[in-house]
C-alpha cells in the first residue's frame, strides 16, 4: 500500500474548478478553459507523499522550471500563459502557480539518461539493457554512457511506480511519427540541459519530461516541469565517483533517513511513513535552493 499519508483537500477559488491533486501539483482549470497548475510543497519517496512538506520546494521547483523553459525555447514551445495570479487566489499561491494551455498530452514519460542509475542501473545488472536498448558490458552505478539514451516510461498512477517500456512499445502507443518526435525531442533537450549544467559544476545524470500537443496546431509543447531536481538527477560534478550512489540535489536526506534505523519505518512495510525531523527538512530545503542557485546563478532570496 502507498499514495498520500493524508490527501489534502483541495483549496477553493471562484472561477476555479479543481481537476486533480497529484504528488506535488494540483491543477484546476479557469473559466477560458485553461490549466492553472500550483506546485505545492509537498514531496514524496518511496511512493508515499510525505506528511511533512518541505518550505518554499513548490515555489524551487516552479521558478526554476520558468528559467529553463527560457533556455529551451528554441528546441521546443512550452505551456505556460502566464504567472498572473488568478483572481480570488491565496497569497500563498504566489511564486508557484502557471496558468497554461490545455494540451492534448502524450501519455509517455520521456526519460533521458547520460549516465547509469536507478531503475536503468536495475536493469542493466540483469540484461544489459536499458529500455530494450543494448549496452557495452563493465558499467557501474554512475557510469557514464556512450551517449544519451531515450528511455521512455509508462505514466503510473499516485502510489505506483512508473514502468520503463521499450522505444517499440511507444511507437504501438503513439504512432511511428509521434515517437520519433518524442524521442528526438527528449535527446536534444537533455543534451542542451546537459552541457548548460556542466558549465555550472552540475552532472545532469538523467530527467525526464512530459509533452503534450496544441489542439490548435498540433505542435509539440513541453508541459509540468522541467529539469528540476524533482523530475531529474543532478549530481555535483566535483563528487562524481563511478561504482557508488552519487551525492544529490534533491530529497535524498529524506530517503536516506526514512530507510535509516532512526526513523524506526520500513520503506517495504504496509504503514505510512512518520513525519520529518526538523534537521532533514532543512538539510532537503537547502539542497533545492542550492540547486536554484548553482544551475540559474541567481540569489534565491
Amino acid at each position: 500500500m502507498s499514495g498520500f499519508v493524508e490527501k489534502p483537500e483541495p483549496v477553493q477559488v471562484p472561477g476555479l474548478v479543481h481537476l486533480h491533486t497529484g504528488k506535488v501539483r494540483d491543477l484546476y482549470q479557469d473559466e477560458d478553459g485553461r490549466l492553472v497548475m500550483v506546485a505545492s510543497d509537498r514531496l514524496s519517496a518511496f511512493d508515499w507523499v510525505l506528511p511533512t512538506e518541505i518550505p518554499d520546494k513548490g515555489r524551487v521547483l516552479t521558478q526554476l522550471s520558468l528559467w529553463w523553459f527560457d533556455q529551451l525555447a528554441d528546441l521546443v514551445p512550452n505551456h505556460v500563459i502566464s504567472t498572473d495570479l488568478p483572481a480570488g487566489a491565496p497569497a500563498d499561491w504566489a511564486g508557484r502557480t502557471l496558468i497554461c494551455k490545455n494540451l492534448d498530452m502524450v501519455p509517455v514519460e520521456c526519460v533521458a539518461r547520460g549516465y547509469l542509475t536507478g531503475s536503468g542501473l536495475a536493469e542493466y545488472k540483469q540484461t544489459r539493457t536499458v529500455c530494450g536498448l543494448g549496452l557495452p558490458e563493465g558499467l557501474v552505478d554512475g557510469s557514464e554512457l556512450p551517449g544519451p539514451i531515450f528511455t521512455p516510461a509508462a505514466k503510473a498512477e499516485v502510489g505506483e511506480h512508473d514502468e520503463n517500456v521499450s522505444y517499440e512499445e511507444v511507437a504501438r502507443t503513439t504512432g511511428v511519427e509521434t515517437a520519433a518526435l518524442l524521442r528526438q525531442t527528449t535527446l536534444a533537450v537533455y543534451s542542451r540541459a546537459r552541457d548548460i549544467a556542466r558549465e555550472r559544476g552540475i552532472i545532469l545524470a538523467d530527467t525526464k519530461f512530459e509533452f503534450g500537443f496544441d489542439p490548435k496546431d498540433r505542435t509539440l509543447v513541453a508541459a509540468d516541469e522541467v529539469l528540476t531536481p524533482d523530475s531529474s538527477r543532478f549530481w555535483p560534478a566535483d563528487q562524481w565517483q563511478p561504482g557508488r550512489s552519487q551525492p544529490s540535489f534533491d530529497k535524498q536526506y529524506v530517503r536516506d533517513w526514512l530507510a535509516s534505523a532512526a526513523s524506526g519505518w520500513d520503506p517495504k512495510g504496509e504503514l505510512p511513513p512518520p513525519a520529518l525531523p526538523t534537521q532533514v527538512v532543512a538539510q532537503t530545503r537547502a539542497k533545492y535552493i542550492e540547486a536554484y542557485e548553482r544551475l540559474t546563478g541567481l540569489d534565491w532570496s
